[in-house]
């Protein structure tokens, strides 16, 4: 009867290992996962770090060209109240 216990006991104690190592295999496979997608998330962040860089400097060319060519408003509203009270 002994004997029974004890083949019993190593049966419940590999079944006990075998759960850990498949336990073991999961976690590994969400552990290279999650780093898969922090290095997508990584190279995205680049990527959009570097438009947002040239969308910003797309924008001060187009700030700088529009100063330069069209008159702002404050200076437009003083040239007609000089042209209104003239006459």
């Amino acid at each position: 009867m002994l004997y029974y216990v004890l083949i019993c006991i190593c049966l419940v104690l590999t079944g006990l290992a075998g759960l850990q190592m498949f336990y073991m295999m999961y976690l590994d496979r969400l552990d290279r996962e999650r780093k898969n997608r922090i290095q997508l998330l990584e190279r995205r962040c680049r990527r959009l770090t570097h438009r947002l860089e040239m969308a910003e400097r797309q924008l001060e060319e187009q700030e700088a060209l529009l100063s330069t060519v069209y008159v702002t408003e404050e200076e437009d509203d003083g040239a007609w109240a000089d042209v209104i009270e003239d006459p």
